[in-house]
């Protein structure tokens, strides 16, 4: 969308606008707060930021200081194989700033534009305690928060697009010390590969500032993923810095408990819940588990799938490869595919019950999934149907162990591997239709004769 194009009043700050609360950001925030254990406040009380930066036309931004509306709460993750609690200071709502572009221009002079599209638009800040000791726990935290976010249909999740973003504080420490040193904030993290990554490196900064004899400087700094290093942007305020007091437009947000109670009974089973769930019911590795919560569609796809065939691990391993292969590919959701999870569920059976291969079974799945037809209908009009008759089977051996009377020979010798080498011969005489077991099963036969 243009830039500038979805301004107002408001938004603008222009004299004589007024703010008003966004009531379904309140219910966000208080689902937000319940799946991450956070005490809901029942009193909470909006409050003026004030700081001059291009981005913030009023010179203030209404947020929330004193008297946010969830604290004290955990989000567990997992980490090397076990949980770690992460805990939640505190989620407070405010609005959104507009967003800077730096550009440079033909002749190396450098300016900046400013969008104020998002600005004033409503958006939840979760503020964690200082409990992430390394910059794998912290993308660990941040795919668990997203997926929370995610399930919950607050956030789509996308880091890319700024639906997401992430500002990290780091400081180090010596191992002998318990306080932590001065820490720097890391602004508009907007993928996980790049938070790690600039965790990583101003980590080793920190380090190297310090085993210089130099102090870490409380600042703001940026990533740049080119050059894979931070640099400053600008000092670090403390909260004194920005002089905040009520705002006076607002009033104060009393929550009912009839309010928080009706939405706790709509919270789904989430993400951390839904893994071990799948685990314990299922028997699926953390790995697959993993994978397949990540997204609410693809679990329920599973779910589904297991539902007409009850072999959880098969549907794992073929939804982790050939689906979410074509899902890439397609830029589509599992709730959107054309194949569906009953498609899912009768293509496994028609390789389990012997009426294709399961090399049959990948070959004609990109077709399956861009037509949605019916496995079994496609496979009987195409002629696909698996050869299961020894005699027919029998016939191609001998052709093909006569083809190759050399390896036929080092086999006897002991060369034991060439079985491999005549059953890829045999399937491709009878393109992928034989019964493998069975090709198996008769060459062995022959060639021990």
């Amino acid at each position: 969308m243009e830039p500038n194009s979805l301004t107002c009043p408001t938004c603008m700050g222009l004299p004589g606008a007024l703010p008003t609360l966004n009531k379904k950001v309140l219910e966000y925030a208080i689902k937000l707060g319940l799946s991450l254990n956070c005490e809901i406040n029942r009193r909470s009380l909006f409050a003026r930021k004030n700081y001059y930066y291009p981005d913030l036309p009023k010179g203030y931004q209404i947020s929330q200081y004193e008297e946010p509306l969830c604290e004290g709460g955990y989000l567990d993750i997992l980490v090397d194989g076990g949980r770690k609690r992460v805990r939640i200071k505190r989620i407070h709502m405010e609005e959104d700033a507009g967003k800077l572009s730096h550009e440079s221009s033909i002749d190396r002079s450098s300016f900046s534009l400013v969008d104020y599209n998002r600005a004033s638009v409503p958006l939840l800040e979760i503020v964690s305690e200082p409990d992430i000791r390394s910059p794998k726990e912290a993308t660990a935290y941040l795919r668990m928060l997203r997926d929370v976010l995610v399930y919950l249909e607050i956030c789509d999740g996308n880091m890319e697009e700024g639906s997401l973003r992430c500002d990290a504080n780091v400081s180090v420490r010596r191992k002998e010390e318990e306080r932590l040193g001065t820490r720097t904030e890391l602004k508009n993290l907007n993928s996980f590969r790049f938070i790690e990554r600039a965790l990583e490196y101003e980590i080793r900064r920190q380090i190297e500032v310090i085993e210089r004899g130099g102090e870490v400087i409380q600042e703001t700094r940026l990533f740049n993923p080119d050059e894979g290093i931070t640099y400053s942007m600008r000092g670090k305020e403390e909260a004194h810095d920005y002089r905040y007091f009520p705002d006076p437009d607002l009033l104060p947000i009393l929550v009912e408990e009839k309010l928080i109670e009706e939405i706790r009974a709509t919270l789904p089973e989430l993400p951390l819940q839904k893994i071990e769930r799948f685990m314990r019911d299922y028997g699926l590795p953390l790995y697959d588990a993993e994978i397949l919560v990540s997204e609410r569609d693809l679990a329920d796809y599973f779910e589904e799938v297991v539902r007409h065939f009850n072999e959880p691990k098969t549907v794992s391993n073929w939804m982790l490869t050939e689906l979410l292969r074509e899902l890439k590919e397609s830029r589509t959701t599992a709730r959107d595919s054309n194949f569906g999870p009953q498609h899912l569920a009768e293509l496994l059976s028609l390789m389990k019950d012997g009426t294709i291969s399961v090399r049959m079974g990948k070959e004609i799945f990109h077709e399956l999934f861009i037509s949605g037809e019916s496995p079994a209908e496609f496979v009987r009009k195409r002629g696909l149907l698996q050869i299961t008759d020894e005699r027919s089977i029998e016939e191609v051996a001998r052709r093909v162990l006569e083809s190759y009377p050399k390896e036929v020979e080092e086999f006897r010798r002991g060369k034991e591997k060439l079985l491999g080498f005549f059953v890829g011969q045999l399937m491709k005489e009878t393109k992928g239709k034989a019964n493998p077991k069975l090709a198996n099963e008769i060459l062995l036969r022959i060639l021990r004769g």
